[in-house]
């Protein structure tokens, strides 16, 4: 099995043509032609799929390509072919008066089932067992899914695409599929491809920026993986490329797992650039490393920037907002305002803040804020649903909640407070002691006027603190 796989990672080297001359030279000979170029096919006699070549054509280097992806250099190479079918091999032999080409058919009778299970294959393919294939994706929740950095180093210190920064773009809806069955490769790109700006003349574009133009992706495509100098390489036949065009098909794998797919590749109009990609399998999410478990630091006092991040949910709220009544027990310049809206819109209109950890309550487990109600407010009439008080309340909810929960509101931890002084300055305290056992509370959430009600109302805010 071994064997096999040595076989199939064959090397990949790039022609060139000598054409430089000094005038102090000898006199080149002529160019070789393609009767000249010769070589003999010979299956291994331990496996068929394996073919062994010799040229017997003159020159100083020699060039196969397999008709299968992979390529080799030498008088005598190794090619592997683990699927049934015929192929055409091309020898290239060059000469101090120039290089030809010949080319021979191979018939490959059956397919060789253990050639095909590779890791690598079966990590970019899904294997034989998947009959579609594999479909990889930009991994756009994640920054450097898009980045760029210098030829001579493996560093992506030029630029580092944001998570989500290109969804503007002909990027994120790309769909490049693998599959084992015939080294097949479909790219779906939804009718636009994300080009860089050196390349764009391929599409008919031009500059000065990247830019998403109009194309259909070519069918009848295929990949390949090759071993070159201790690197493995992604190969696209036929012109074909993955995701961002930078001009190549061939992209250096940098990691290949079941779940990611990072390669680099370089820019066919810019010899400096190394562009790097990453992708992901279609519907694949990155699972997010658990929040930490620790004590909260809440503190608002609206005067100063305090340590809380505000969110809202329906209602509207201003964090800098004149002292209605600047008086004991609370004579602060600056409060919050809070605005719930009329209507069965602003039924559950809330203010809320979800903390980067979960909340440690063993010790710390009240949380103590200000209100001040206005006696401006309608608190009589009546609107809302059947299952509610259907009045604007006087009263402040204070909930704890999981925010990674699929309804973060059926598991809440809720105390309510019912205010019984109007115009003037009210201090609360909201109890949390009983849920000191739970470890998932990562949000804060403040409710003032009941839920269910479509009554607005106007209330302020001061002095909101986790305390003992």
């Amino acid at each position: 099995m071994k064997r096999y796989i040595n076989f199939i990672s064959t090397i990949l080297l790039m022609a060139f043509v000598w054409t430089g001359c000094d005038t102090e030279d000898p006199e080149l000979g002529p160019a070789p032609t393609s009767e000249q170029v010769q070589f003999t096919m010979q299956p291994d006699a331990d496996n068929p799929n394996l073919m062994h070549f010799i040229s017997s054509s003159p020159g100083f280097k020699a060039i196969w390509d397999f008709g299968n992806g992979s390529s080799a250099t030498g008088k005598e190479v190794t090619g592997a072919f683990p699927l049934k079918g015929e192929y055409t091999v091309t020898l290239t032999i060059f000469t101090e008066g120039g290089y030809a080409a010949n080319s021979k058919t191979v018939t490959i009778q059956n397919t060789n089932p253990l050639m095909l299970d590779v890791p690598e294959y079966n990590l970019l393919t899904g294997g034989a067992e998947e009959l579609a294939g594999k479909t990889w994706v930009v991994d756009k929740e994640n920054s450097g899914h898009l980045a760029l950095g210098p030829v001579g180093a493996y560093t992506q210190e030029w630029y580092s695409a944001p998570a989500n920064s290109k969804s503007a773009e002909g990027l994120y809806d790309d769909e490049m599929t693998f599959n084992l069955d015939g080294f097949a490769y479909t790219y779906k790109n939804n009718g636009n491809t994300f080009v860089n700006t050196n390349n764009l003349a391929a599409f008919g574009g031009a500059g000065p920026d990247d830019a998403t133009m109009p194309y259909t992706p070519k069918t009848g495509l295929t990949w390949s993986i090759v071993e070159e100098e201790g690197k493995k390489y992604l190969i696209i036949s036929n012109g074909g490329f993955m995701g961002y065009y930078t001009g190549v098909s061939r992209y250096e794998i940098l990691k290949l797992s079941e779940n990611e797919l990072y390669v680099r590749h370089l820019n066919a109009n810019v010899a400096e650039q190394a562009w790097y990609q990453r992708f992901v399998p279609k519907g694949y999410s990155k699972p997010k490393p658990p929040k930490p478990y620790q004590v909260a630091d809440l503190k608002e006092d609206f005067d100063e920037a305090g340590t809380i991040v505000w969110q809202t949910d329906q209602v509207k709220f201003n964090e800098n907002y004149d002292n209605p009544a600047p008086l004991a027990p609370n004579k602060s310049a600056k409060v919050g305002q809070y605005i719930k809206q009329e209507g069965q819109a602003h039924e559950f209109d809330n203010l809320y803040t979800t903390l980067a950890y979960k909340m440690d309550l063993t010790s710390k487990n009240k949380i103590k804020l200000k209100v001040y109600m206005p006696s401006y407010n309608d608190y009589v009439t009546e609107n809302g649903e059947g299952w509610a008080i259907k009045n604007l309340l006087k009263q402040v909810s204070v909930k704890l909640q999981n925010s990674e929960a699929a309804e973060p509101w059926a598991n809440q931890e809720e105390v309510k407070q019912e205010v019984t002084k109007l115009n003037e300055w009210v201090v609360l305290t909201f109890d949390f002691s009983e849920a000191a056992a739970r470890k998932d509370l990562d949000r804060v959430v403040i409710q003032i006027g009941g839920e269910g009600n479509f009554i607005p109302g106007i209330f302020y805010i001061d002095d909101i603190e986790l305390t003992q």
